[in-house]
């Protein structure tokens, strides 16, 4: 049995490697530009996105080259999306992940060209004959990526969470809301696997069935740290839903329910995986991990 403590640190050191590698500084005043970008994606940060990245594909086989490399693209995408939210314009976040956010480190335009690089620069990874040999997998792994974090998923999710500020959203609209803004990045992290491996219809469906499933249980999850963890916990500050007056799960729900529902949704994604059999036991521990963890 693998330590899923350990695979999760392995993991995020081997994709910090790639990330360092693909991020190589050069000369010049543009300079500063990727040393914005290292700064917010050489960071720190849990790397969930590209664990299920590399897990998911490790259940066909998939070399670790490959599954790093697209591992790393997730990674720069959530990056990206990170450093746009905690724009003044946006979230107004003074701390990510225990450090002074990009545009406070740097400034604004330095923030908004280095999530504009890394966004960029996940699809010429993903492009990239290194990350595949087939033209077809590489192709498909773009297509998925751009439809998860485009206007049908993660951007468009947060531009359903602007407009429901200040508005009275119910479950339904919350969880669709949720969907597209957390968990389109995390359905597209499993489907990377089955992307790269050429796996079968049953296989995508019960990785996309998990990855549904644990999606929600992790905005849940979230907003439950916000409403009851530290900012020295978490690594930014907290309560700020309830204090812009956003609708969470846990403000619509209360907390107990809330983690109920998150409980259910778990055990839900991991009893998706017995298609998978013992290969799919990291993932399974994946999913409790993401109910418990403080930050």
């Amino acid at each position: 049995m693998t330590d899923f403590n350990e695979a999760m640190s392995a993991t995020a050191e081997a994709v910090s490697e790639v990330l360092d590698d693909i991020l190589e500084q050069t000369e010049g005043p543009e300079n500063r530009l990727l040393e914005a970008m290292r700064y917010s994606a050489l960071g720190g940060g849990k790397r969930i996105r590209p664990f299920l990245v590399v897990a998911s594909a490790d259940l066909f086989g998939v070399a670790r080259a490959s599954s790093l490399r697209t591992a790393a693209a997730i990674e720069m995408i959530h990056c990206y999306s990170l450093i746009h939210d905690d724009l003044p314009a946006m979230d107004d976040d003074d701390l990510r992940r225990g450090r002074p956010t990009a545009h406070i480190k740097f400034d604004e335009a330095t923030a908004i060209l280095a999530g504009d690089a890394l966004l960029t620069k996940a699809f010429e990874v993903l492009a990239s004959a290194e990350t595949h040999s087939n033209g077809e997998v590489r192709a498909d792994l773009c297509l998925a990526y751009a439809k998860a974090a485009g206007d049908r998923g993660m951007v468009g999710g947060q531009m359903l969470d602007i407009v429901a500020e200040g508005h009275d959203v119910d479950v339904p609209e919350i969880t669709r809301l949720q969907r597209m803004k957390t968990g389109a990045l995390i359905s597209v992290s499993c489907e990377s696997g089955a992307i790269l491996g050429r796996a079968s219809a049953s296989a995508r469906t019960a990785l996309r069935g998990y990855a549904h499933d644990i999606g929600l249980a992790f905005q849940i999850a979230d907003d439950l740290l916000d409403v009851e963890g530290t900012a020295e916990e978490v690594g930014k500050a907290t309560g700020k839903d309830e204090a812009a007056g956003k609708a969470t799960f846990v403000s619509l729900l209360g907390a107990d329910r809330a983690r109920e529902q998150a409980n259910m949704l778990v055990e839900q994604a991991v009893d998706q995986l017995n298609f998978f059999g013992d290969k799919a036991e990291l993932l399974q521990e994946l999913a409790r991990f993401i109910v418990n963890r403080r930050s």
